[in-house]
């Protein structure tokens, strides 16, 4: 089997809530989302999906997704796309870097091998842990009582953990962090996620003033070694994200005693090939995890179910559902929450069909279509 095409869709993705909020003040109101599709010779075709946070999250933007493509897609035409690592290891030689521009590829392949074999992903990639995983709710940076009352309204369609998203002024993110805890219940979970948002001061400030709240630290500041000096002054709970990007980061964070929980974004590792080595290293090393994307619809939503599925309850911190933020549906079969949880479908690949409708033309097909 040899990949024959690689055609590239974009696609915007409107939010129910009309704008997503976090540090600060940066914010998106329409997610541009990148599909690919990957055909092949024995006409099995794959579909892999990217979509980062806008381009002030982290160093990836919707257009680089695109334009990496464009650069490195012709040396994979001819290439077998179930031969996982070996063709990551030819993207990584073929571009250095931008692993984001990778993971849609590598999803789509996949796609292509659980097709191939009959399989769902999640058992290529170890097995299903159990019949569905838990989810958080991101709530959006706005006033205190605001929040609150998304925190409740959210938790009265199932969800029980809520990633509260804070980094501005301590001021406002303290009562934030209180109102939000006010309107919890016994067994829910609250992250008071900064985005690397505050300075450290600030960070000190915010964390002494919550002591007594029973809520999880994440990324308060911008660097790993700023994020260690917090978390060695403060006993709460405390989350990983941003800086995890490598198998390295992890096994550094592990060894210093620097977090409780990893967050696992699928293209920050470059694909789900990537991400599952810093799962099951995680599994390893005994450390919890939310598996996730930066971003996305419908086919991100699938690939993050299949790859937290692979994962030992007592390791799935949660996941999350992006497909359910936006108005725009690109793939049918995709999973759906029911009371805060989702499952991986058990179709063969991602278990996903796309609306090829939806996607409209092809931005770019290649090889190039002869003129």
């Amino acid at each position: 089997m040899k990949i024959s095409r690689i055609n590239v869709y974009q696609v915007d993705l409107p939010l129910h809530e009309g704008k997503y909020s976090w540090s600060e003040g940066k914010s998106v109101g329409v997610f541009d989302s990148t599909v690919v599709e990957i055909q092949t010779d024995a006409g099995v075709t794959g579909y892999g999906e990217v979509c980062p946070l806008g381009p002030v999250y982290l160093p990836a933007y919707a257009r680089g997704v695109r334009t990496g493509i464009e650069e490195l897609a012709p040396s994979l035409i001819g290439d077998d796309p179930r031969q996982l690592l070996v063709l990551n290891d030819k993207m990584d030689r073929q571009l250095k870097g931008h692993p984001y521009v990778k993971s849609a590829i590598d999803i789509a392949c996949w796609d292509i091998l659980g097709k191939t074999t009959g399989l769902p992903v999640c058992e290529l990639m170890g097995g299903r842990y159990s019949s569905d995983v838990t989810l958080y709710r991101a709530i959006s940076q706005r006033p205190a009582e605001e929040m609150a009352e998304n925190v409740a309204k959210y938790r009265a369609e199932g969800y029980r953990r809520f990633q509260l998203k804070v980094g501005g002024n301590p001021d406002e993110d303290i009562a934030r962090i209180h109102a939000a805890a006010k309107v919890l219940e016994p067994g829910d979970k609250l992250v008071a996620d900064a985005n690397t948002g505050w300075l450290m001061h600030e960070a000190m400030r915010v964390i002494n003033a919550v002591k007594d709240v029973d809520v999880y630290i994440e990324q308060p500041c911008m660097s790993y070694e700023e994020c260690l000096s917090i978390r060695r002054n403060t006993t709460l709970p405390f989350v990983l994200d941003e800086v995890i990007d490598s198998m390295a980061a992890i096994l550094k964070g592990a060894a210093d005693g620097a977090m409780d929980v990893v967050n696992i974004k699928i293209s920050k590792f470059g694909g789900l090939t990537r991400a599952k080595q810093a799962r099951d290293l995680c599994v390893s090393l005994g450390i919890a995890m939310t598996l996730e994307d930066s971003w996305g619809g419908d086919i991100v939503t699938a690939a993050i179910a299949h790859l937290a599925q692979g994962v030992p309850p007592e390791y799935q911190f949660t996941s999350t559902d992006f497909n359910s933020y936006v108005t725009t549906s690109i793939a049918d079969g995709a999973p759906q929450r029911v009371d805060g949880r989702m499952a991986a479908s058990s179709e063969p690949g991602l278990g996903i069909q796309p609306r090829l409708d939806v996607l409209g033309d092809a931005v770019c097909s290649i090889p190039a279509s002869a003129s």
